[in-house]
């Protein structure tokens, strides 16, 4: 009798985990600001962003300074992604630069922080 309700816990643990990893979305279009001034700071930005599994598609817009994102939510999270912007340099909605990182910038790409 006990085996069998250890069973079924187990059996439906799998099941919710599976149903988890099924909710998450390979391809989610994400779009957030990235401070930067120049075409230097895109090339920095999108490389960042790049480095973080799970993004497949990066393009940084000088005018705008918004980021669009192609990402695959089973490999990573907007939050990982803002952390690698910041430390290449590069405040985010979601996260800021240290002050060392953002000082190792070229002074044309040093924005004005808020």
């Amino acid at each position: 009798m006990m085996k069998n309700i250890i069973v079924v816990l187990l059996l439906t643990f799998v099941g919710f985990t599976v149903q988890a990893q099924e909710g998450k979305n390979k391809n989610v279009k994400v779009e957030f600001h990235v401070s930067g001034n120049c075409e230097m700071c895109k090339k920095r930005i999108e490389k960042a962003a790049f480095s973080v599994s799970g993004v497949k598609s990066a393009n940084w817009h000088i005018d705008s300074t918004a980021l669009y994102l192609i990402v695959n939510e089973q490999k990573t999270d907007v939050a990982t992604i803002q952390k690698a912007l910041a430390k290449a340099g590069h405040d985010s909605d979601g996260a800021r630069a240290l002050k060392e990182d953002y000082d190792k910038l070229h002074t044309c790409c040093q924005y004005e922080r808020k």
